[in-house]
């Protein structure tokens, strides 16, 4: 599984990859966490508000900084588990 943050690295940008890492530990899903913050990509993707959040190269939230249990909740769904 590929978890993307997608924004310029903003402080929200941050908080959302913060809420990806702290949610990867308490879960144990294996995944990379990956930065895109070119703007093109970004807008490729779709996404016209960050911070947003695509797992395997699907956007999942946009606009919103997830929390751990959110972020957690997700994964699972995204692992079935």
């Amino acid at each position: 599984m590929t978890i993307q943050v997608l924004g310029a690295g903003c402080t929200k940008c941050q908080m959302l990859e913060t809420s990806a890492i702290q949610a990867l530990e308490e879960t144990g899903i294996n995944a990379e966490i990956e930065k895109v913050t070119s703007m093109n990509k970004i807008s490729e993707m779709g996404v016209l508000v960050t911070p947003a959040l695509a797992i395997d190269g699907v956007v999942k939230s946009a606009g919103k900084v997830l929390t751990v249990k959110e972020m957690s909740r997700l994964l699972m769904d995204e692992a079935g588990i």
